[in-house]
């Protein structure tokens, strides 16, 4: 029997309904026409690889790949993660006012790994994950093929919780829990403060859900105090992780390196059990050899490491703040982060950050257009900046170039 060249296979007609839901990242499509060395582009959220700690990970690897230690980097290991690095992140968590253990903590493929798993764990089709307005489009691409109806969170609103049950209840399913980045968001740069965290812990409470802390950004504050993580909060109140309904995500994307995928979720330990269960059903463990090279950087350079970058990009960010004020039209308007990559540009109403970003591309600069950002494809007249790949002369260059785009359009 002889198959028919006249019969292509057409698996995609196969395809489970919930591929209906993913969508291309909005951001890693436009990262593939950025290749000319002549566009000054403020749309990647990636660290400037100027300040990878090369030197460190070249020894860390050396070290993890030495006759004596190749036996365990190289080897299967434990879904839970490399010992010596989550114990690193006992620590670290302590610093932050999170007191727990090793047992709290799983370590992931990079924060966005987490995010998938979360979503899998709780949602099933048509329950509500309540996100900010915008909120970052990854989460979203995370959640979205476990088929979630999302709805607006604001910590500063007034809206009843009975309200918020009863949409998700006519929608056909339960709250499951409140996805927030609290400290310098993405795409906003906003930074919650400590009222609007306790705000959030209390509306989660008073809707039986989880909270979601994606913390990814937490280490790169320029100005002002530090606020607590809204999971050393809830503890202060409640006196033990295990009572807490709090999933802190963590990563090393933003600090020392994101292409060894290595981030972290910090639980109550029956969550944290269920996230175990949950990797090895999909790759087994995080690369034992990535985590044995960021556990001997972290321990090695991470304060210096963060001090440095806190220095370069607080001067970035200020350039980018500085060039904005210069440059922009009246009508836009801009958030002032205290850290982070990001800075949100509001453009007057009519004006479309998509079909800004043809004539931006024209005048070889590049942005994202905020729409990917919201759940539900509003606020189309908004776009983000990012100001940690590029020098301040590049900066002043390119918001210069797009402030004249702007306002030709206007």
């Amino acid at each position: 029997m002889s198959l028919s060249p006249k019969s292509p296979a057409r698996l995609n007609t196969l395809f489970a309904k919930r591929t209906q839901k993913m969508k291309a990242s909005e951001i890693r499509e436009l990262l593939k026409l950025l290749d000319q060395p002549d566009i000054i582009s403020f749309a990647g959220g990636i660290p400037d690889p100027a300040y990878f700690p090369r030197v460190a990970f070249e020894q860390a690897m050396l070290k993890a790949t030495s006759e004596q230690a190749a036996g365990i980097a190289l080897q299967y290991s434990t879904s839970e993660g490399y010992t010596p690095l989550r114990d690193w992140i006992v620590d670290y968590m302590g610093r932050h006012g999170v007191t727990c253990t090793r047992d709290n903590i799983l370590i992931t493929a990079g924060s966005q790994q987490a995010l998938d798993y979360l979503g899998k764990l709780f949602l099933d089709p048509n329950d509500t994950a309540l996100v900010a307005w915008p909120t970052y489009m990854g989460a979203l691409g995370a959640f979205n093929a476990y088929e979630p109806r999302y709805d607006r969170f604001d910590p500063q609103a007034n809206r009843p919780v009975e309200d918020i049950e009863a949409d998700a209840e006519a929608a056909g399913g339960r709250v499951k829990f409140v996805y927030l980045s609290s400290d310098f968001a993405n795409p906003t740069g906003v930074t919650l403060t400590e009222d609007q965290r306790l705000t959030v812990l209390k509306r989660a409470e008073a809707l039986g859900c989880a909270v979601i802390e994606d913390a990814a950004y937490q280490e790169l504050r320029y100005t002002g105090a530090e606020v607590k993580p809204m999971l050393a909060l809830e503890i202060e109140e409640k006196g033990d992780i295990e009572d807490c309904r709090t999933i802190y995500l963590g990563s090393f994307s933003k600090t020392l390196a994101p292409g060894l995928r290595v981030g972290w979720a910090v639980a109550a330990k029956p969550v944290i059990q269920q996230m175990v269960l949950t990797k090895q059903a999909a790759d087994l463990q995080t690369a034992t050899i990535n985590q044995i090279a960021v556990n001997e950087v972290a321990r090695g350079v991470f304060d210096d490491h963060v001090a440095t970058l806190r220095e370069v990009y607080g001067a970035r960010l200020n350039a980018m703040l500085a060039a904005l004020e210069r440059h922009m039209p009246e009508g836009v308007e801009w958030t002032r982060p205290e850290g982070g990559m990001f800075v949100w540009v509001t453009l007057p109403k009519g004006m479309g950050g998509a079909e800004l970003l043809v004539k931006a591309l024209e005048a070889k600069v590049a942005f994202v257009p905020g729409g990917a950002f919201y759940a539900d494809g509003s606020h189309t007249n908004t776009l983000r900046l990012n100001f940690s790949m590029s020098p301040a002369a590049k900066i002043e260059e390119g918001i210069a170039r797009l402030g004249d785009v702007i306002r030709a359009g206007i």
